[in-house]
């Protein structure tokens, strides 16, 4: 654990209290939502001189964004409004907007495949129902498929696997960490794997076989889904992140480049912890 020094920084320079949501990093610099509603870019080396482009988006209340394509900064976003934006961060903000889909009242989760042009979004639970979409970007004027019954509360994260993306992880407030092949339309066949975390905050895949997840009461856990590995049973269960690391709440993981690992991000109101590495192999925090 390392406690983190501030070299350079940027604040916002709004009258009200604002948030940062997201950063993603992209070949131009660092991209980053805000509570105020903006998707900006900013060269990492330089913080304190601002954004090099900022652009307001038009969700409502911006829920969650993603990076389609790192190499040509390419960014989705999406709201409450039920909007999902594409952005090219490469063009004047003027320009930026690719492409707007309007498809639900609210959308809360994201997920990208640029290897198979397929954007997938979860809904928040409306009329007794919480969807996941599909679209193949190529031809977006509709989603190409719906599934409707694999969570029945909030979809809260969603990630296609690293290495296989017709496998989506999907989180949920219904407690589920579900898998499933998105090669199959049948709601009956279509979920391959579940684990039962608690409700969903974050969950991801850490490589191709282990996959993090924390709830919102911060429980976090380590899962392997590889094949011949027992199913549903936490390979690393460390209960109440604030109690194990020393923390009031978790900010993120980051899985660290090639799969040896991951970075967890924790803080409290005092300051922040860098936690590096999150060892998978030896089932061990350092």
């Amino acid at each position: 654990m390392y406690q983190l020094a501030c070299v350079d920084g940027y604040r916002c320079s709004s009258t009200e209290a604002t948030y940062v949501l997201d950063i993603i990093p992209l070949s131009t610099g660092l991209a980053a939502t805000s509570s105020d509603q903006r998707l900006s870019l900013f060269d990492p080396l330089r913080l304190s001189q601002g954004p090099l482009k900022s652009i307001q988006t038009n969700h409502g209340n911006l829920t969650s964004a993603k990076a389609y394509n790192t190499a040509g900064s390419v960014i989705v976003t999406t709201g409450e409004n039920g909007t999902i934006s594409v952005w090219d961060l490469r063009l004047d903000p003027a320009n930026a907007q690719a492409l707007q889909i309007k498809a639900h009242p609210s959308f809360l989760s994201l997920a990208c495949s640029s290897e198979t042009n397929t954007l997938a979004a979860g809904t928040e639970l409306a009329n007794h129902q919480a969807s996941i979409l599909l679209w193949d970007l190529r031809s977006p004027s509709a989603p190409k498929t719906q599934y409707n019954e694999v969570h029945s509360d909030d979809v809260t994260e969603l990630g296609f696997h690293p290495t296989a993306p017709h496998l989506l992880l999907s989180g949920s407030t219904d407690g589920l960490v579900n898998f499933c092949d998105t090669r199959i339309t049948d709601e009956d066949e279509v979920v391959v794997q579940a684990l039962n975390h608690g409700s969903v905050h974050q969950a991801g895949f850490l490589n191709a076989t282990e996959v993090f997840a924390l709830s919102h009461d911060e429980k976090f856990a380590l899962y392997d889904v590889a094949e011949g590995v027992e199913k549903g049973t936490a390979t690393l269960n460390i209960g109440d992140a604030r109690t194990a690391l020393g923390c009031q709440y978790v900010a993120g993981v980051t899985p660290k480049l090639g799969g040896a690992g991951a970075v967890i991000g924790a803080g409290s109101q005092e300051y922040v912890h860098y936690f590096p590495p999150l060892c998978v192999t030896s089932r061990k925090i350092h």
